[in-house]
């Protein structure tokens, strides 16, 4: 990937934003997306304020922010993992909240970070699921301490 947020990032990192990139692109209904640390910083980011302009049958994320769905992915995560603890319902897979005007979507990386979609109130669930769940396989065994922290120095860098 040639895009200028890659610049100077390693072969793990500019895949993990490539793999990123498709989920937006390729999957229908899909806003933006955004994988967070387990300390609840931003880690990458669709960005979709970045990007080319939105097609008419996609707006940009939640105020067009990628920040503004890190943070309620942090959040949406800290809570579920609390109401499983308090339970004893064991570790947290996926959360999904449905909203009137559209839908967020969490999933568990097995780092201890969390991916998070932002969609279409209309999209498909199943196959936003699907998607998540074939980045989370691929990303899981490569977000090491090395490339999480090439990742928030990039973001940092970015802003």
């Amino acid at each position: 990937m040639t895009a200028p947020s890659t610049f100077g990032l390693s072969t793990e990192a500019r895949n993990l934003q490539w793999l990123l990139s498709n989920l937006v692109d390729e999957v229908p209904g899909v806003h933006s997306v955004t994988v967070v640390s387990s300390d609840g910083l931003m880690l990458l980011s669709s960005d979709p304020g970045h990007q080319s302009a939105p097609t008419a049958a996609r707006k940009e994320g939640p105020r067009g922010s990628s920040a503004d769905l890190a943070t309620i992915v942090s959040g949406i995560g800290s809570l579920t993992i609390g109401a499983a603890k308090l339970m004893e319902g064991g570790g947290v897979k996926q959360t999904m909240v449905a909203m009137e005007e559209g839908s967020v979507f969490v999933m568990s990386i097995s780092d201890g970070s969390l991916l998070g979609v932002h969609a279409t109130p209309d999209c498909d669930m199943s196959v936003i699921a699907y998607h998540m769940a074939l980045f989370v396989g691929r990303a899981g065994h490569v977000l090491t301490p090395e490339l999480r922290s090439e990742l928030r120095k990039s973001m940092e860098s970015a802003q």
